[in-house]
């Protein structure tokens, strides 16, 4: 389970400094002051892309890091509440990558994705060992790995991620980092964001605006 809390030393600055690259970097921006925790992002996942009952690509944990139970973190009256939706994190450097025996998990250059070949998979579960954020799901009947695509099948169609399209409160934005005519790129260059994690040195592509 990802480490939820966002210390003061775990800052993203602007988008220029979220990679080394020059090149196109899809990624998502999360706006915790919108997120409500309604799931409605989760069950939109599962139904997109057929997961079994049990597995999702996607968890909205609460300021506990648990998915299931949500209680606020503190003492009344100063409690404080959110919720932290997560996935898989598109690591610039991801870990998966490196430990995949079989390249299965491997990252595009052209757009900045950890993508999955399933014919590769053999199982062996090494991405799930070290992956930082529990982004990983096996099915139960094939015994492969299951991770988001960012909805690949509707980008390739000019369409947004189904998970952008459900949020109610619209918290989940979408796009090219680079491209400063993106949302993401805007808010990344005018709101103070963070990563989950970042002591990992992954260089997660999940940007979280204040809480």
């Amino acid at each position: 389970m990802p480490e939820i809390s966002l210390p003061d030393d775990a800052r993203a600055k602007a988008a220029a400094q979220t990679s080394d690259k020059t090149g196109k970097q899809l990624a998502f921006v999360i706006d915790l002051k919108r997120c409500i925790g309604c799931d409605t992002c989760v069950i939109a996942c599962k139904v997109e892309h057929v997961m079994e009952n049990g597995k999702s690509r996607l968890q909205v944990y609460d300021t506990d890091s648990d998915p299931v139970f949500e209680q606020p973190r503190g003492v009344f009256p100063n409690l404080q509440q959110y919720w932290v939706p997560s996935m898989c994190h598109h690591c610039e450097d991801a870990p998966c990558v490196t430990v995949c025996p079989t390249t299965a998990l491997w990252h595009n250059d052209e757009n900045g994705m950890v993508e999955l070949t399933k014919d590769k998979c053999v199982g062996c579960r090494r991405c799930e060992e070290v992956c930082p954020y529990n982004a990983l799901s096996f099915s139960d009947d094939v015994g492969t790995a299951n991770k988001c695509d960012m909805c690949k099948h509707r980008l390739e169609e000019g369409l947004v991620p189904s998970c952008q399209l459900v949020c109610p409160t619209r918290a989940i934005y979408h796009g090219d980092i680079h491209d400063p005519d993106s949302k993401v790129a805007q808010i990344l260059a005018t709101r103070e964001t963070r990563v989950l994690n970042e002591h990992t040195g992954a260089k997660p592509q999940i940007y979280y605006t204040e809480p």
